[in-house]
């Protein structure tokens, strides 16, 4: 027996608020790779602390996974929430690999923190504000209806288009417990005249491996919301933007949704550091799912090479 068969098959956990496709897609990726693979939820994993301190989670007997790919992370109470980011923090304490880490999920799942991050990198964002103060943010939308720009208020924890709101002049903002507190408004990004169309771009491992355009009926343009979806070629400036937004967030892996303005300048809207590509994968000729997995076990084989050359 050569040493590759000898190799010990990488341990692989997929977290997801659900079985879904894309999780018994990564599943087989993964497997299909080589690894040893199961899928689990986040709500159901927690903390064994003591002397012998150890993880509990889900589907994992004996030793702790090499790889955790976050699919995604079930809504609940902001203890909840915390505790399970808290975990994610704690597995990359201890040497487990995680796609994506705490660190890069918590700056996408926060929009203003994504704008933020965006914008201190310099990589081109729409203008954006947010605040706890109902007057501070009509005084926002006062003054920038005023300048002639619209706004979108956004949930601050929020995907596929749910919630978003277009804001123009006289439009009122709603209460405070509409919004959970926090008015997150960005300026409505004046298109090309071409239709309604914003762009999505998947990124994995440093590399744009796929993208398309969403068209919307309206200006929500979010495959859930009735986008229909057109393959375009994942190069150029439209990557080069992508990788710079997911570089600038952490994430080894993101879906980075921009838009064209009426000059044609891109601009990123948002990263998700926890993407869905059922719409991409409808029109990518190859299969996603292996790319990633592919993608994952690459970057626990370069942590891994590093650590030995440390050791050296």
């Amino acid at each position: 027996m050569n040493r590759l068969n000898m190799r010990r098959a990488e341990r692989v956990l997929v977290f997801a608020d659900q079985p879904d496709w894309h999780v018994r897609s990564l599943v087989r990726a993964f497997r299909s790779a080589g690894a040893e693979c199961a899928a689990a939820g986040l709500g159901a994993a927690g903390f064994a602390i003591g002397e012998d301190g150890r993880f509990d989670l889900p589907g994992v007997q004996g030793e702790l996974p090499n790889l955790v790919f976050v699919k995604g992370i079930a809504a609940g109470s902001f203890e909840q929430v915390t505790m399970r980011l808290g975990l994610l923090h704690a597995l990359g304490s201890v040497g487990v690999t995680t796609v994506n880490t705490a660190r890069a999920i918590e700056r996408c799942v926060d929009k203003s923190a994504t704008s933020f991050v965006l914008a201190e990198a310099g990589v081109p964002t729409p203008p954006a504000w947010a605040s706890q103060s109902p007057e501070q943010a009509a005084a926002i939308l006062e003054r920038e209806t005023a300048a002639g720009h619209e706004l979108v208020l956004k949930p601050l924890f929020g995907a596929q288009g749910r919630g978003l709101r277009r804001l123009r002049a006289d439009d009122s903002l709603p209460p405070p417990d509409e919004v959970q507190g926090v008015y997150y408004l960005q300026r409505f990004v004046t298109v090309d005249g071409k239709g309604w169309r914003d762009w999505r771009v998947l990124v994995s491992g440093g590399r744009a491996v796929a993208a398309m355009i969403r068209h919307g009926s309206q200006w929500i343009t979010n495959v859930r919301q009735g986008a229909r979806c057109e393959r375009v070629a994942a190069k150029g400036d439209l990557a080069d933007i992508a990788i710079a937004a997911a570089r600038a967030v952490g994430a080894h892996y993101a879906g980075v949704d921009l838009i064209r303005d009426a000059a044609g300048l891109w601009l990123v809207l948002e990263v998700n550091s926890m993407p869905a590509w059922k719409g991409l994968q409808g029109v990518t000729p190859f299969k996603i799912a292996p790319r990633l997995a592919e993608d994952a076990l690459g970057l626990l084989a370069a942590g891994r090479k590093r650590t030995r050359g440390r050791a050296a």
